[in-house]
């Protein structure tokens, strides 16, 4: 009976029909999983998830029909912390821009060479940057308007933001901890947390380096700050990262991230991508790998 009636009471908006309790679970599921996805349903409506009145919300849905008490609001984090209400971003067509890189396309030669960075950064990272932004453009989202933000929310589904937002992340992060200078190996908390939870420095560049060299594929190795605020080693498919909690196993926050794309090394190394893996490890500054370690730690305490 609840199903007859329920068939009953839901009615068409535009061209989506609800036939059964079964789709309309299954929208619920999908507005409520994620920000993105949430978002993404409804903009094709007036009504913005976000902004919707709780009664607007029920005839659409048919939730009241089910039974069910539904919070429409929850999820849509994050809330300004000064308000309590919801922080809402709309996304322009340069909401985010390729960076500088900080130094000059010869100054990791020999090790990864100028015409390599040019193509690196000129081509591959602009290119996440542009298509990124296109994604993107017009969307207004339950988010803080920060790139972390969005992949923290991102859906394994949701192709063009994991794909562009991961690259444009990983190949930020990259440039940084590639920057010229600083001590030659982990120094400080950072060294004394390699000791405590990977064995020390040898022993994490042996797993690091394995990390890159097993990935199949393109992908990436990192070092990041789990949950717990321990350092972790972990590897990742294509432009994925630590922290799409939804797309991958281990999550935390990068410090470290290797790019082990044929793109990253090529040119240089062919199908040599152990000798690229040590050549970074000697590149790394450990400087900005001890800055991020620090940021990070403070969001975990």
């Amino acid at each position: 009976m609840r199903r007859r009636a329920l068939k009953k009471e839901v009615r068409s908006i535009g061209k989506v029909k609800f036939a059964s309790l079964k789709s309309v679970l299954a929208l619920l599921d999908g507005l409520l999983s994620t920000q993105r996805r949430a978002h993404l349903i409804w903009k094709r409506f007036r009504g913005h998830l976000c902004v919707m009145d709780k009664r607007t919300f029920l005839k659409i849905t048919g939730a009241a029909g089910a039974g069910l008490v539904l919070t429409p609001w929850m999820g849509c984090e994050p809330k300004d912390a000064q308000s309590g209400s919801t922080a809402m971003t709309t996304f322009g067509p340069e909401s985010f821009k390729l960076p500088e890189l900080g130094f000059s396309l010869d100054a990791l030669a020999p090790s990864i060479d100028a015409l390599t960075m040019e193509i690196h950064h000129g081509k591959h990272h602009a290119g996440y940057v542009r298509k990124l932004n296109a994604a993107l453009d017009g969307l207004t989202l339950a988010n803080d308007g920060s790139l972390e933000s969005l992949l923290q929310g991102v859906s394994a589904e949701d192709a063009s933001l994991r794909n562009n937002g991961g690259g444009h992340y990983n190949h930020t992060l990259y440039w940084e901890v590639l920057r010229p200078g600083g001590p030659d190996a982990p120094e400080g908390a950072l060294a004394e947390l390699i000791l405590r939870d990977l064995g020390g420095v040898e022993s994490f560049a042996d797993a690091f380096a394995k990390a890159g060299a097993t990935q199949f594929g393109s992908g990436w190795a990192w070092l990041m700050v789990n949950g717990e605020g321990k350092l972790e080693v972990s590897s990742t498919p294509n432009q994925d990262n630590p922290l799409m909690t939804q797309c991958v196993a281990q999550t935390g926050t990068p410090i470290l991230g290797m790019d082990v794309w044929e793109h990253a090394y090529y040119l240089n190394y062919q199908n040599r991508r152990k000798d690229y893996i040590q050549a970074f490890l000697r590149l790394v500054n450990w400087s900005a790998v001890s800055e991020r370690l620090e940021r990070a730690i403070s969001i975990v305490r």
